[in-house]
């Protein structure tokens, strides 16, 4: 089980990757998309179904799929799926699953609930901790304080004065991230978007130009903080100031991968002051912060001013 699709077709890409000289049969199976096509899958017998919690719920309330058989129960970005609600779809789940069974739990964090989750589903358990949550070694870390109605302005000043490859820029809701892509493109970058309000169609596209360089730069919302694998990712942009310290983690660890070097840049104002004092908590000695020389900081431009 995954929270997102787009990870959930990250992995399927991955197992068709792994299995292709077996006989191993796997199905994908999220919202946003038909139910036929992923009924068909599942009565297919597939061996590994890759599923985000509630589209799978609601199969296995209409009758399409028995998992009596499961052998192996997986529960990945245990914390996200938290954040995003799914505990009871996921307890609900285990009910039709056998007991008998081998459960893997991942999770980039171990709050309580998380524990209390992993204390339910788990016999046993042996814990396996990897490191702990930090940023990455290999990414630098810049704040640039400005204020909100130069948003915009600020990114795209960003953007002419860095050598940028691709660029992953973060906004807090799904209508800025629209406003903010569209934007983007009348500056002349090539920018798409990704949020929840896309169909499944129109997401992995994005998703899939911004990986094969069609497009240079991906705004995007939280979806694409977790999981999601971007080789040659030269940039994060932290648009809007996410809601906790490890949500700024797993943004900024989206660059800085397979040991090549990455930069995060934050825009700051003077509604961010608690959360910068956090991050900086978790950043120690690293967080450095910078104004722009030329830029003009009291220019209220409605054309670059965020909307919503």
């Amino acid at each position: 089980m995954a929270p997102t699709r787009e990870l959930a077709e990250q992995i399927q890409a991955d197992i068709k990757r792994l299995a292709h000289f077996t006989r191993l049969r796997s199905a994908t199976v999220y919202g946003g998309v038909g139910l036929a096509p992923q009924v068909e899958q599942l009565r297919g017998k597939a061996d590994i179904i890759v599923a985000c919690p509630g589209r799978l719920l609601d199969h296995i309330r209409r009758g399409h799929t028995n998992l009596g058989a499961i052998e192996v129960l997986v529960i990945d970005e245990a914390d996200q799926m938290f954040d995003m609600g799914f505990f009871p779809d996921i307890r609900t789940i285990l009910d039709h699953l056998p007991r008998r069974r081998q459960t893997l739990l991942f999770s980039a964090t171990m709050p309580p609930p998380i524990r209390r989750l992993a204390d339910e589903v788990l016999q046993k358990p042996m814990l396996v901790q990897v490191g702990r949550t930090a940023p990455a070694d290999t990414v630098r870390h810049t704040l640039f304080p400005v204020p909100r109605p130069l948003k915009t302005a600020m990114l795209i000043e960003l953007l002419s004065r860095t050598a940028v490859a691709s660029v992953l820029v973060f906004t807090r809701t799904k209508h800025r991230t629209k406003h903010l892509s569209e934007k983007l493109c009348r500056a002349g970058y090539r920018s798409a978007c990704l949020q929840g309000n896309l169909s499944q169609s129109r997401r992995q596209a994005a998703l899939e130009g911004f990986r094969s360089g069609k497009f240079q730069i991906l705004v995007a919302t939280d979806i694409a903080a977790r999981g999601i694998d971007i080789s040659r990712l030269s940039h994060v942009v932290n648009y809007d100031m996410p809601d906790t310290p490890e949500a700024y983690i797993h943004r900024t660890g989206r660059t800085g991968r397979m040991l090549r070097k990455g930069e995060a840049f934050t825009l700051t104002t003077d509604e961010d002051a608690a959360m910068v004092k956090a991050i900086r908590g978790m950043v120690p000695g690293s967080l450095e912060t910078r104004t722009l020389e030329g830029f003009n900081y009291t220019v209220r431009d409605s054309a670059f001013s965020p909307q919503r």
